[in-house]
């Protein structure tokens, strides 16, 4: 599933792509992959917009237009972006195409059927998407041991429960979850509510250093990045734990153990994660 570092790697692939294009029509072969509005009022909607930007939000992106009108994209667990030359097959379940000017497209291919657009206006409250919903950006400076403490302090959950709940903190998942817990020294089973304020203090350091390291190692060229259809994650020789259950630790070499929490499963060191 596309975590923070895959889809802020998504957004600096297609951003300069994208800039100054204008969308010439928009095809939807699944209406499901629209949440709001119509399919129809989505299509006609976006017809001859310019593209300006990218922005990510967790792991939201949102195409945004000359016009100031926005697209707003969850990919869920299985939803890909390709921005594509004239003439290339699509992908298999594509369920959304953006073809542009000089014939290249967008395609969003997703198995899963999963992955959600939302089109709104200039000034259009969103009310639909979830970002509304969503806490501080990992990189907000906000983002402090003051900051988690006031919110998870008091918790019961296990503190890995606690990092991937997106109204706290925007874009960790499962697999970002267990290498900041890891890197940080602390279980992930611990109930929140018992760690101590020098564990809050590295948990807050650790949270950006940590997505900012992997989304470094997972930068790709555009011309890869087509080859590959958007599947080669290059950070993942460098996850320590996460998918390493039954091998031994990077740093003390005891054997990782695996459990589950909150229905996820979670790799930890029984030594180093005291």
């Amino acid at each position: 599933m596309p975590e923070l570092p895959e889809v802020e790697t998504i957004r600096r692939v297609l951003e300069p792509q994208l800039q100054n294009r204008t969308i010439e029509k928009v095809t939807v072969n699944h209406k499901d992959a629209v949440a709001y509005p119509s399919v129809d009022d989505f299509c006609l909607g976006l017809t001859g917009q310019m593209v300006s930007h990218i922005q990510r939000r967790g792991k939201f992106l949102i195409i945004c237009m000359k016009s100031g009108d926005r697209v707003i994209l969850h990919l869920r667990m299985t939803g890909g972006l390709l921005f594509t030359p004239k003439n290339y097959p699509e992908e298999k379940y594509t369920h959304l195409i953006f073809h542009f000017d000089q014939g290249q497209k967008l395609l969003f291919s997703d198995m899963r059927r999963f992955g959600r657009f939302w089109f709104l206006k200039k000034e259009e409250k969103d009310t639909f998407s979830g970002i509304a919903k969503l806490g501080i950006e990992p990189f907000d400076p906000k983002l402090s041991a003051d900051y988690l403490k006031t919110y998870l302090g008091t918790r019961k959950k296990a503190i890995k429960t606690c990092l991937l709940d997106q109204s706290i903190i925007a874009g960790i998942g499962n697999i970002y979850s267990d290498e900041i817990l890891f890197a940080a020294k602390i279980l992930p089973s611990r109930p929140a509510n018992s760690l101590t304020d020098k564990e809050w203090k590295c948990l807050a350091v650790t949270i950006p250093e940590r997505l900012e390291y992997f989304i470094e190692k997972n930068a790709i060229s555009a011309e890869d990045y087509l080859e590959t259809k958007g599947k080669d994650y290059r950070n993942t020789p460098f996850l320590r734990i996460y998918g390493h259950n039954g091998e031994p630790c990077p740093v003390c070499g005891s054997t990782l153990c695996r459990t589950t929490i909150g229905g996820r499963s979670s790799v930890y060191c029984e030594r180093c994660q005291q």
